[in-house]
């Protein structure tokens, strides 16, 4: 890497080291510069993508960037979940991190292309993996929908769908990152009280239209959350499904600055994975699923023991020194009764 690139905590545009991939194309999103890389689109199965075409798209992935981290929504297919998990283990990999989402599709949108940006700077692939669940928390992402009367990702009352049924009804739901719903009232024009809580950070906003003709999101919540712009994007066919309905108009508000995203992965902790070794941020890994262990537990890490053996090499320690040090590292320990790859 260039010098200049590793001053600036940034990659060169053929050398990120860590491929984002969803499941849809209809969840990549145009990008803000030309340096920002692409998505991979893997397909959503059935006979016009099976398993064989999977296997060489995650390969050829693996091959030209060494991890991929795979988005994709909590409502998708189970068959095509199947399948990707299928892939995964056929290829034995334990660079392939497949992460399932409970964003909403536009939302899942918007962080695939935060971790997009992000991929160009000096995070790990272990970090940028388990920061798709961090910069979740930072995605306002929800719908004005037309019915809640078959909506289950988020808390209805029995008030609310008895009201579904009432022609000309319209509720505002927000379903990350704290779920929250209220009925826009017609004659009031979505003032409060029905607007709810909106992020306290600038934020762009991001919208989708469905089949239900209104303005009440640009016109009455862009201005509530002082966003910093709005932009259009053509509504996910993910959307239907996750929101029950396709009388929506689908919103998502995210952090557009890769600065402030890079400042906030950036102030977060890093340890290292128990089980894999790889970084990771938060309480989870993004590769392995590997829970991260109560400070308490921790001893050394697979690092740890490398630098050790290492010191070991350099300080003319005989075979035996090796020997007993590679097996505490290769070791089985009370929790490494996860696989290598996940789950």
């Amino acid at each position: 890497m260039a010098a200049s690139a590793e001053k600036n905590g940034v990659w060169g545009c053929g050398e990120v080291p860590t491929a984002i991939a969803v499941t849809s194309a209809d969840l990549v999103l145009p990008p803000p510069d030309l340096q920002t890389p692409p998505a991979a689109v893997l397909g959503p199965g059935g006979k016009d993508h099976p398993l064989e075409r999977t296997l060489a798209e995650l390969q050829a992935l693996l091959d030209q960037h060494g991890y991929v981290v795979v988005l994709y929504p909590a409502s998708l297919a189970d068959r095509t979940v199947h399948r990707l998990h299928t892939a995964r283990a056929l290829l034995e990999s334990d660079r392939i991190a497949l992460l399932r989402l409970d964003l909403p599709p536009l939302g899942l949108a918007m962080l695939a292309l935060q971790l997009r940006q992000l991929a160009l700077c000096d995070f790990s692939p272990g970090v940028l993996a388990s920061a798709a669940r961090l910069l979740s928390h930072y995605i306002y992402a929800g719908a004005l929908l037309g019915s809640v009367a078959k909506l289950d990702r988020v808390p209805v009352s029995l008030t609310s769908h008895a009201k579904s049924w009432v022609p000309g009804s319209q509720f505002a739901v927000l379903a990350t990152p704290e779920p929250q719903l209220v009925k826009v009232s017609s004659g009031a024009g979505g003032h409060a009280p029905d607007l709810f809580q909106g992020p306290g950070f600038g934020t762009q906003l991001l919208i989708a239209r469905g089949q239900l003709n209104s303005d009440w999101v640009t016109a009455h919540l862009a201005p509530a959350w002082k966003v910093q712009g709005v932009a259009e994007a053509p509504l996910p066919a993910e959307s239907g499904r996750w929101w029950a309905t396709g009388r929506l108009v689908e919103f998502a508000a995210a952090i557009p600055d890769i600065t402030m995203l890079y400042q906030l992965v950036s102030s977060v902790r890093r340890e290292d994975c128990h089980w894999c070794g790889l970084d990771l941020i938060g309480d989870r890994c993004g590769f392995c699923a590997a829970p991260l262990l109560p400070r308490e537990q921790r001893t050394r890490t697979h690092k740890e023991a490398g630098r050790e053996l290492a010191a070991a090499a350099e300080a003319g320690a005989g075979a035996g020194a090796w020997a007993a040090g590679a097996a505490r590292v290769l070791a089985p320990g009370p929790d490494r009764s996860r696989r290598a790859i996940g789950p």
